[in-house]
Order: C-alpha cells, then structure tokens, then sequence
C-alpha cells in the first residue's frame, strides 16, 4: 500500500518531521513516542480553564497503586459527567501526559470531567496487569465520586489505540462483574484483535506508522506466547468475546488507512447485531493516530468535532 499517495496531505506533511517508533527497541520507542507528541502540540499551552490533580489510587488486590489525573472545568462546582480515558501506546508505549492537550479539549468542549489512568506498561508488566489498573482506577473514581463531583451514573470509558482496546475490553470486565456502572464506550481507533490475519493488518508496513512490526511486537509483548491462541483472554482482546449483548452504547472512529480498520469494522458490526447501539466515522486518508500526529489538520479538527459531539450526546443528558 502506498500510505503517502493515499494519506491525507496535511497528516503526511506532519509526518515527515516525526521521529519514527521502532519497537525493537521499546526504550527507545517510548521516547519517540513523547517526542512525537511533543513536536505534533508545539505551542499549546493548557488550558486555563481546566484544572488538573493528579492521586495515587490503590491497585486491585494488593498491587502497586495507580496513578490517575482528573481534569475538570475550573469554573464547575456541581456534579458533572465523566470519561474514563485510557492512553493508548501499543500496550507498551505511552504515559498520561501524552493526552493533556486532547482531555484539556475534551473538558472544554464537552464540559465533562476526565479521569485518565496511567496503567503498568507490557513488556514488564503484561496482562492481566495493565488491565487491572484500569479496572483500580474506575473503581476509584466510582468510590469517589462525591470528592471528585462526578455523577455515578455518566461514567464513560474511551481510549485510543490500544487505550481503546483496553476501554472495549474494561467495558467487557465491568459487565461481566457488574461492580461499576459504564453508560458509554468511546473506542478511537482500537487495538482489538491479537491474531493479526486480517488484510489490513498485512497492508500496512510503512515503518513511520503504526504497522505490523510494530504491532506483532506490541500484542506479544501484552499476551506473551499465548498470542493467536485460544488462550488469550477476551478482556485483552476484546474480539475475541462471543457476547458482546448488555454493553453500553458506543463511538467508534478510525482511518481508512488504519491497519486496525478491519477489526474495528467487524466489531461496530457485531455490537449492532447484539442490539448495542453504535455510531461508526471513517476518515478517509486517516493513518493510525492521525489526530495526534497532525492535530492542527482539517481532518483531525472534523474528527474531533465528531468525537466531542458524540460524548456531548452520551453524556450531557
């Protein structure tokens, strides 16, 4: 596939100027990876109208505790509806700070409370541990909605990329214990299949995108030798559950360029034939990550109209 005589003109300028992640060396990668965002949000200041506190939560059955961050409009006092947001990263790449720039936005644009979860990072710690501070970190905010004014019953889950993944697979956890309450999954481009066999998912190679080194490297990092299996677990890949029925409603984009496209297509359609409500973008010559590789683009700026619009919906009732 020719990604630049297909991608949008404007994400491919952007991208030109990025470091690229090479994920033989996730170290290395991780770096890159604040050093893309960096360079992509040159010049963005926070928000001023956004208030940011950071809190260490305790982790689910004895382990270490969670760091989490609430963002919330600096002149609301009442309760307010909130987003669970889970940083994506490949499952091994990223930190909360990636997204200050987008949950300052979302805060503004919604006028919504975020709560954004910063989970153990695979290969050290690979799953069930990044999905267990995930699930630590919305029990907390659930346990403490009162201090954090934040309305139990407007609690939504989202994510990107692998944090999308990971929010469809918490979604999937919260249901099957129903211990917490979701009323809406935002799912950005979702990292959701660890078999790696679809066409799209062979298509994409371009080492300065996500691709399929870089995601072969990513799932077996998070699953270890149990990738392609049976074995693998339906919360860390979420396609792999065969009832997707009681879920919450959901949003769910992607680029048409996206190696992820054809899982996240197949899973919009499976959650609307187990009767789940579900609105689904595609962006033409949108590339993985394309909104934060060139957020000041006119197709990441349509995207994000789209993206606020719906959580606007979901969650101002």
């Amino acid at each position: 596939m020719d990604l630049i005589k297909r991608m949008d003109p404007e994400v491919a300028a952007m991208l030109t100027g990025l470091p690229v992640l090479d994920l033989t060396d996730i170290p290395a990668a991780r770096k890159a990876m604040m050093e893309r965002r960096a360079l992509a949000n040159a010049g963005v200041e926070p928000s001023p109208t956004v208030v940011r506190q950071d809190h260490l939560v305790p982790g689910l059955d004895g382990a270490p505790d969670v760091r989490v961050r609430h963002y919330r409009p600096a002149d609301q006092s009442g309760l307010l509806p909130c987003l669970y947001w889970i940083h994506g990263g490949g499952h091994v790449l990223g930190q909360i700070e990636q997204d200050d720039v987008a949950m300052d936005h979302i805060v503004d644009a919604v006028g919504c409370a975020v709560v954004s979860v910063d989970w153990r990072r695979p290969p050290e710690h690979p799953f069930p541990a990044p999905m267990d501070d995930c699930y630590a970190g919305l029990a907390w905010t659930h346990g403490h909605t009162d201090s954090l004014g934040v309305d139990p019953l407007r609690i939504a889950v989202g994510g990107a990329s692998s944090g999308g993944g990971s929010a469809a697979g918490l979604a999937l956890l919260a249901r099957d214990r129903g211990e917490l309450g979701v009323c809406f999954q935002l799912l950005i481009y979702p990292m959701l299949d660890d078999r790696n066999v679809t066409p799209a998912s062979h298509a994409v190679t371009d080492p300065r995108v996500w691709n399929r080194t870089s995601n072969l490297i990513g799932w077996r990092s998070y699953v270890g030798d149990t990738g392609g299996t049976d074995q693998v677990s339906l919360y860390a890949a979420p396609t792999r559950a065969t009832d997707l029925a009681g879920l919450p409603p959901a949003y769910l984009a992607t680029g048409d360029l996206d190696l992820f496209i054809d899982e996240d297509l197949e899973y919009a359609q499976r959650l609307q034939q187990a009767d789940v409500p579900i609105e689904l973008h595609v962006y033409p010559g949108g590339i993985h990550g394309f909104d934060s590789t060139a957020p000041a683009s006119q197709l990441a700026r349509r995207f994000a109209r789209d993206r606020d619009d719906a959580l606007h919906r979901a969650l101002m009732l």
